[in-house]
């Protein structure tokens, strides 16, 4: 705080007077560091749209499944089974007898009378037969990986200590019905290799032979054909059609699969792709054409002080208007996806899908009606299409599109510093971008600025307090000299 001086002056409205023309260029400087810093920010959201287009809902729509128009229909005994056709399943369907499902490894207890989890291993039935070490431990070495058991624990501590030992590849459980306590490999296929300290944790719990695993055995028949299979696990694959084998074929019941044709899932891809399409392009095309109002420069604090709140929101709605008007990424962005439509526009016309009018920038609009028929009558026609032939020759939209983006991202990543792979609006730039090094030599002009302002004041204050102490002494010569002449 400055206190005015003794002849009346203020000194203070004198120095902000003074410094107001000074501080104009810094004002600009701040003006241009804002605007630069919406552009970027108006970048990032861009950058945000199109990550989300190509790392999640593109890569979804590329998947062959997401235009899978095959579907299983099991009839006959319905619980032994569940089927899934694949895109490439044959017509031709198929009766299925599971005969025994696939077993995992394990080892089990007996069953123990009057045991819960809440149980502590101190008071289980041998308990009073099998003692634990000098430590109260039982040792257990199950797969390999030692584990060490307090008696003092509960059958859920021991269950919870099994359990999270590292690479152990085992699960341990409690049928508190049963009352079994068992061990079983997590995977098919991989034996069980369980090892005492002495016997003793697997004589307490009074089991010490571990239950190899088993294949399953399934007979399918094809065209007349039966053929059997010894699966690992219950799941296996035949003819494009994914099988889960849930429980035995109870006297011999057979499951029925035929494969009908069924265009919903792919419809509804189509669907969610031209959608999401559409909301980038018209985006992009929002933003190309947006009004820029050269008139409303960012605000300082010293305007926003004077100001509503109201009134600051709607004069920087206007100031953030346009910044990427006729911008260069986003124009050769939308010319490259309507491009790669156009490309692809006289296949897309035959199964329904077509572009607006001129001025709607490349919308595209579907005939359910006519796409649905091609979906049934020649789907791998639109999977091709789309998705592109199975062996790579010939890449389909989505690639293409995938390539586009690519090129954009990288575009915005060099010159804004966004990210390829964050869909995230506040995520933090890279400085190492055109707009990055701008904003730094911002920082570095303005920070100069400042401090050779800040010295300008004080060198103001400086001289109007050497001249307030000059017209005091002055005063005070003048009062002595008429003081003498009186």
């Amino acid at each position: 705080m400055r206190i005015n001086g003794f002849s009346g002056m203020d000194i203070d409205s004198m120095v902000t007077s003074l410094m107001t023309s000074q501080r104009a260029p810094l004002d600009k400087l701040n003006q241009q560091k804002t605007l630069l810093t919406w552009t970027r920010d108006s970048y990032r959201e861009m950058n945000s749209k199109i990550v989300d287009f190509k790392n999640i809902k593109l890569a979804n729509f590329k998947l062959t499944p997401s235009m899978n128009t095959n579907k299983a229909v099991i009839s006959g005994n319905t619980n032994a089974i569940r089927a899934e056709a694949s895109a490439d399943a044959i017509k031709t369907g198929m009766t299925v007898n599971v005969k025994s499902l696939a077993t995992k490894s394990y080892i089990q207890s007996n069953a123990m009378s009057n045991v819960a989890l809440s149980t502590k291993l101190s008071d289980l039935p041998n308990s009073s037969t099998v003692s634990a070490n000098a430590e109260g431990n039982y040792t257990l070495t199950i797969n390999e990986q030692k584990v060490t058991i307090n008696k003092e624990m509960t059958l859920s501590d021991t269950i919870k200590k099994i359990n999270s030992t590292p690479k152990i590849n085992a699960i341990a459980s409690f049928d508190e019905v049963s009352g079994k306590l068992s061990v079983t490999a997590k995977e098919y296929g991989k034996e069980i290799t369980l090892q005492d300290g002495g016997g003793t944790f697997l004589n307490l719990i009074g089991s010490n032979a571990v239950v190899g695993s088993k294949t399953g055995e399934v007979e399918i028949t094809s065209s007349g054909v039966a053929k059997t299979y010894y699966p690992t696990s219950n799941s296996l694959t035949v003819n494009g059609v994914q099988l889960t084998l849930l429980a035995v074929s109870e006297g011999n019941a057979t499951s029925t699969i035929t494969i009908q044709n069924d265009p919903t899932k792919a419809m509804d891809t189509i669907k969610s792709f031209v959608e999401s399409y559409n909301e980038l392009l018209s985006l992009s095309n929002t933003k190309m054409g947006e009004e820029r109002y050269r008139d409303y420069a960012p605000l300082s604090d010293e305007q926003k002080s004077a100001m509503k709140e109201n009134e600051i929101t709607q004069w920087e709605e206007k100031a953030k208007s346009g910044l990427l008007k006729n911008d260069d990424i986003l124009r050769s962005l939308v010319t490259s996806m309507r491009s790669v439509i156009s490309g692809h526009l006289g296949t897309l016309s035959s199964i329904g899908i077509t572009t607006g009018q001129y001025y709607e920038g490349g919308k595209m609009y579907i005939d359910e009606g006519k796409l649905k028929a091609a979906l049934e009558s020649d789907p791998e026609k639109v999977m091709n299409a789309f998705q592109g032939v199975s062996d790579g020759t010939n890449a389909g939209i989505f690639s293409k599109l995938g390539n586009s983006f690519d090129s954009a991202l990288n575009k915005l990543l060099e010159k804004a510093g966004t990210s390829k792979f964050s869909s995230d609006v506040n995520s933090i730039f890279k400085e190492e971008s055109a707009m990055g090094r701008r904003l730094k030599d911002y920082n570095s002009r303005i920070s100069a600025m400042q401090t050779k302002l800040g010295n300008l004041e004080a060198r103001y204050y400086k001289q109007f307090t050497a001249m307030e102490t000059a017209m005091s002494k002055y005063e005070s010569q003048s009062s002595s000299l008429a003081g003498y002449l009186s």
